[in-house]
Parts: structure tokens; sequence; C-alpha cells
């Protein structure tokens, strides 16, 4: 019996960069203005070589960067967000933040000052 190669949902394709614990950090550190692979890998605490590589490669692949290569020696590759990532990165913003409201809040949904 012959496979068919199956193309990943968009749930699967979210749950693999959602659910990388790298993968966020890479989104939030391109927004926010770092743009070259040996300063990502700087900025994110903890991260390797070769994850942030990979998460790099996949992310382009979703279309959640971009990567510019620059035909200059030594060889320079920059990364930015496509607009699917601008969008993915203000909605894990909005998640942050009800996060937040969550956290101030008793389990009755009280405001945790006013209890």
């Amino acid at each position: 019996m012959k496979k068919i190669s199956q193309v990943p949902s968009v749930y699967a394709r979210l749950e693999d960069v959602i659910g990388c614990k790298w993968s966020v950090s890479v989104l939030h550190a391109v927004g926010a203005g770092t743009r070259r692979p040996g300063a990502l890998e700087r900025e994110i605490t903890g991260i390797s070589t070769k994850v942030l590589s990979e998460r790099l490669r996949k992310l382009t692949h979703y279309g959640l960067l971009e990567r510019e290569a620059f035909p200059e020696l030594p060889p320079r590759t920059e990364y930015a967000l496509t607009e699917a990532g601008r969008r993915l990165v203000e909605i894990i913003e909005q998640i942050q933040r009800l996060d937040s409201q969550l956290q101030t809040t008793t389990p009755g949904g009280r405001d945790a000052k006013r209890a």
C-alpha cells in the first residue's frame, strides 16, 4: 500500500510552533529587533546553536519569519517577522496579558485586591 504524504494541518503546525519552548522566544526576539542568528543566540538564554538553527528553519518554513541572506564575506543572514509572524506575536502577547490578569484574580473570578 502506498503512503500518502500529508501536509500538516494548521493546528499541527501551531502546536509545533507554540509547543516548542524556544519558538516563542525566537519570535519575540526577532519582533523586538534582534535579526541575526548570533545575536539571537546571545539574546535567548539557554538556546543552543543547533536548536536555534532548527527553530529558524521551521519558523521560516511555516511563513512566520523571512530570511534574507547577503552575498558578502563573511556571509550575513538576517531574519524578520512576516505579517503572519507579527499577528502570531500579537496573539501570544494577548495570551500573556490574559494570564497576568488571571493571576491577579481569585478562583471565583473576583479581583484579589477586593477580596
